[in-house]
């Protein structure tokens, strides 16, 4: 008897429990009283439960079915929720929206996009992915993700179309006691060659033989940004970082700011890009985040 328990009688079950009486919810419904009230009365024996209590002027729910009113307003928001989804899909939007980020792009600009995502989006699931370097590449490339913010490579993967879309700002920093920290003047590239660098390191083979802005033989090499960050206030050794993500500890004293010999300008800034297969657009979803963290560019520098 339970498998003919329809969506119908749920709706029929809820809209009666809301409106205080069955007369209401016909009315809301569109429906005669006797047609409510006979709904009431299949649905309880189908579920062999006493949902109402007809006693009084006006039926009451009783506690079974207080209990009961929580799990069929479950129901019915779920399959509410399954049409709504399908129609999405239907008209091209994605049934998820994954992405992967970079980790030099500010995680408050990823969360406040994010939080607008879901107020647009609201049935479409959310799955994000932070990575470095060429473990940015590697979900877009195999399919896990629809669409990457990635730094600049030299030469990027075949296959993959790209937009621009913001620029990092980047600094050379040094904990307070480095030694490089009470360096008078401009550091001459001999004098960096000294010194340890802290250098975050790839997790793929994608950028293999190649290295990004290494000015010391002696390197100690981290593939997590933020244990890169607890090295530099640990004094272990001095490295490039996103602006963002130590101005903090420049303001407070806890980080120096290295001025370094011959190092241009444009060396302190990594361009990001928006990366996605070229046989396999972002779709509205898709699209919009990338609208949206794309104003968000002046969030990403100084």
């Amino acid at each position: 008897m339970l498998d003919g328990v329809s969506l119908d009688q749920l709706r029929t079950f809820s809209a009666a429990a809301e409106e205080g009486s069955f007369s209401a919810a016909a009315r809301r419904l569109r429906r005669t009283q006797s047609a409510v009230s006979e709904i009431m009365a299949n649905l309880e024996a189908q579920l062999g439960v006493q949902l109402f209590d007809r006693s009084g002027r006006y039926p009451q729910l009783t506690r079974e079915g207080t209990v009961l009113l929580a799990d069929a307003r479950s129901v019915v928001a779920g399959v509410d929720g399954l049409k709504a989804r399908a129609k999405g899909i239907s008209g091209g939007l994605e049934a998820e929206l994954s992405a992967v980020i970079d980790v030099f792009f500010p995680i408050s600009v990823i969360a406040e996009a994010s939080r607008d995502f879901t107020a647009n989006f609201p049935r479409t699931p959310l799955r994000l992915y932070v990575e470095a370097l060429g473990s940015t590449y590697l979900p877009v490339l195999d399919g896990r993700t629809s669409f990457g913010i990635v730094g600049s490579l030299p030469t990027a993967p075949q296959g993959l179309a790209s937009e621009r879309i913001a620029s990092v700002n980047i600094a050379m920093v040094a904990s307070r006691d480095h030694p490089l920290a009470a360096f008078p003047g401009i550091i001459p590239r001999a004098e960096l060659a000294r010194h340890v660098q802290l250098v975050l390191t790839d997790r793929t083979d994608l950028t293999k033989g190649r290295e990004f802005g290494v000015l010391s033989p002696s390197t100690w090499r981290l593939a997590d940004l933020f244990a890169k960050q607890a090295f530099l206030l640990s004094g272990l050794g001095y490295g490039t970082m996103p602006f963002h993500v130590v101005a903090r500890d420049l303001a407070e004293g806890r980080l120096v700011e290295l001025k370094v010999e011959d190092l241009p300008p444009e060396a302190m800034s990594i361009a990001m890009f928006a990366i996605w297969r070229t046989v396999e657009p972002p779709g509205p979803a898709g699209r919009w985040m990338i609208e949206r963290l794309t104003r968000c560019q002046g969030a990403a520098a100084r």
